[in-house]
This record gives C-alpha cells, structure tokens and sequence, in this order.
C-alpha cells in the first residue's frame, strides 16, 4: 500500500466484498431522516495555496482567535461536529518539503479545549496520532475537553507509518506493519476507553463534613495487558460527562474501515461513488458485527472537499487561482465537488442516503474562509430548504445528536450484575 502524498497513510482500496448482507444503520429512529454533517478544519484550509487567498488570515492561524473565529461560522451553519488535523511532520501535504506552503500549526487537542468555553454546541473532534502518542495522556486530555465542553468532545484516532514521523520520537524506525499499526490503534482506544470508564459516575462523593472526596471501591485498575501496552489505571480524570467520549477514524480501504467497525463511532470514508459508498458501509458493518458490537451504532460519513461559488463557473475560476497559486492541480485524497450550494448538495445526497447506508459527510472546505462561509450561509440552507438537515440543535452532548446512547460504565456494570452496591 502507498502512502498518499498528501496527508493519508492509505490508497483507496475498493473490491467486491462477497458473503455480506446489507445490514440497516442501528441509529436512532428519530434521527433516521436526518443528516448529520462535519467540517474538517486544516488552518487556512484544504488547498495548498489558500494561505494565499485574499480573505485568508495567514498571520493570524497560530492565534487562539483565528480558531475560536472559524469554529463560531461552523456553529453558524449548526454542523454536527468540526474536526481539527494533526501530524507530527511539519511538511504535512508534500513528499518534498517547500517554502510556499503554510507550515507549522498547533496542537489540536489544546486547540478544542481553547475553542470550547467559546461556542455552546458544536462538537469538537481533534486528531490524535496514536502510533506516537500514549493511550493514558489522550485518555485524560479527551476527558478534559468533554468536561470543558460539557459532553460535546470526541477524538480521530490516526495512525502514522511516515518514516519522517518516527526520528521526531526516537522510539520506533517507522517500517512497521500497516497491520500492526492498526492493531495497535485497535488496543489504543481500548485502553482509552477503559480508562474513561475507570471512574464510575458518582465516584466522586465531596462530602466536606465528613472528609470523603472520593469512594475508592469505585476507582479501577483497568489492568489492560496487550501485545503493544500495559496499562493499570485508574485515570486521573473523573469519568466524562458522555461516559463514552465519540471516537472516530478516517479510512481508505477495507484493513481500515474493519478498524472503524471494531473500535469507534464514527468513519470518515472517501467514496468516488454510491457503489463504494455501499462498500465502505458494508465493511465497516460487517467488522461490527464480527467484534460483537452489534448492539453499538457506528456511523459512517463521507468526506468531500469542496470549493463553493455562487456560480459554478465562479467557483472553478475561484480554484483555479488557487492551483495557479501552487503551481499544480490540487488533487485530495477524498472526492472534490467545484460548484455552487446546490451542486453540493446534490452530491451529499448522493452519497449519504438510506441505499447507501452512509448517514453524514464531513466536509473540508478547499479556502478558509471562503468556504467555511459559502457552506454556514449558502450549503446549509440549501440542504434545509430540502428537508435533510436540522434548523436548530436540540440536543446538548455530541453523543445524542449523533443519536448514540451513554454508555453505562462497565464496572458498575459488572458490580451491578454481581449484586454489589
């Protein structure tokens, strides 16, 4: 498998998947209709050159405001959830590193805690690189950001197999196994998840009078044992409002879509077309099923990276500028829609419908700000004036409005079925 240029670890891998049969999304019947819709944040955006657009702010993209600024116009547009991009390399989006493109950017797990007293619904989703980052440490920064949040975090798990990535640590030589990084991913967010369940809700008693802060019978070693971590816990962060913070994961191809049906919420996928949409669902639901979870939703989203106008030629002259800009065609890993609300639209629905099973797409718009604009004031209203898409939030943790249940806490669980109070 080959590395995408760009920012992937994968190349698309589409083949028929025989002996699967179609299974129905497990979401909420209330939410059924409804789609859900993400936007990927990447500093100036998606495009190479949109740093160099003449709305762009490329003094300000290490500035806390500029990030608060861009979360508030997703908000405006009452998307689902915004992720936020990481990486180890500075050279993110080439294999040769060049002094036209916008590097260096902060971290995205500090960045959501930053954003989060600042917009009041809107989930928020940093990248996290799990091959070089230690299960406890995102345990307990995820854990933070719902608590700051109020129940709205998430985290992308993604993996790294970049061999500039690995000297940056000095741990690992960087050749390691595609397969082995996902298992590891795998046992990554295990470990995490048992740490979040690690402190059972009402562990907590703060009972100044008597001097209990905490009931100790309801703090657990999670004494996790595997192939790539050992982990006792207990946490050092209290359980997060949505017990399960949402955990989610782009993938490009069956090895990873497996990934996403064995271990998280929410996939972002790169369907071309409705056929491999299908298949991309269908993988990630067959792995659902094959790791026992049958009784947990996963999602799973599109990923478009889109260039709005108010006319479609004015929107391919607008990246077309942009690729003069590079001095290249800008092609993304995922699909690229050039055209008006309208056009865009037509190509989410399209792709994330009830045949499809695919319930959402996340967006990553080519220039910010010009289409994190186009898509909270012209794209949203379009998906509305069609009946697809919500008017309002209603519900207040990212959980709910994905439609997905809090999850009770394994050790109460297990303490609850033992007859123990």
């Amino acid at each position: 498998m080959t590395a995408h240029p760009a920012r992937v670890e994968f190349t698309l891998i589409l083949r028929p998947f025989p002996g699967i049969d179609r299974v129905t999304p497990h979401v909420d019947p209330d939410m059924s209709e409804q789609l859900h819709v993400a936007i990927a944040l990447d500093g100036a955006g998606w495009h190479p050159a949109a740093w160099r657009a003449d709305s762009a702010r490329p003094g300000e993209l290490l500035s806390a405001r500029y990030w608060v600024d861009q979360v508030r116009v997703a908000e405006r547009g009452l998307v689902d959830l915004v992720t936020i991009e990481d990486a180890f390399s500075l050279w993110r989006r080439d294999a040769q590193p060049r002094t036209d493109r916008a590097v260096g950017h902060l971290d995205a797990e500090l960045i959501a805690a930053r954003v989060a007293p600042a917009v009041p619904n809107i989930g928020l989703v940093p990248t996290v690189v799990a091959t070089h980052t230690e299960p406890f440490h995102v345990s307990k920064a995820i854990a933070t950001l719902d608590h700051v949040s109020h129940g709205r975090a998430g985290v992308r798990i993604r993996i790294s197999h970049r061999a500039d990535e690995a000297p940056l640590l000095g741990r690992r030589t960087g050749d390691d196994p595609v397969a082995d990084l996902l298992d590891e991913a795998a046992d990554h967010i295990e470990v995490i998840r048992g740490l979040w369940d690690s402190w059972e809700d009402d562990a907590e008693i703060r009972d100044a009078a008597t001097g209990r802060f905490v009931d100790r019978d309801k703090l657990h070693y999670i004494d996790f044992e595997g192939r790539f971590f050992s982990v006792r816990g207990p946490s050092i962060t209290p359980r997060p409002p949505q017990g399960q913070p949402v955990v989610a994961a782009l993938a490009h191809h069956d090895d990873v879509y497996r990934l996403v049906g064995r271990s998280a919420d929410l996939g972002f996928v790169t369907p071309g077309d409705p056929d491999q949409a299908r298949h991309a669902f269908d993988t990630v639901q067959a792995a659902r099923q094959e790791f026992g979870r049958d009784d947990e939703p996963v999602h799973v989203f599109a990923d478009l990276t889109v260039f709005l106008g108010p006319t479609r030629d004015a929107a391919v002259a607008r990246k077309a500028r942009l690729d003069d800009l590079a001095g290249e065609e800008f092609v993304d890993d995922a699909p690229s829609v050039v055209g008006t609300a309208a056009d865009v639209a037509d190509r989410i629905v399209e792709l994330a419908n009830p045949t499809t099973g695919l319930t959402g797409v996340r967006l990553r718009p080519g220039s910010i700000p010009d289409d994190l604009r186009s898509i909270a004031d012209d794209l949203v209203p379009e998906l509305q004036r069609r009946g697809v898409f919500r008017t309002e939030y209603r519900e207040e943790s990212l959980r709910s409005r994905l439609g997905l249940d809090r999850p009770t806490n394994r050790y109460a669980d297990r303490r609850s079925k033992a007859g123990v109070r």
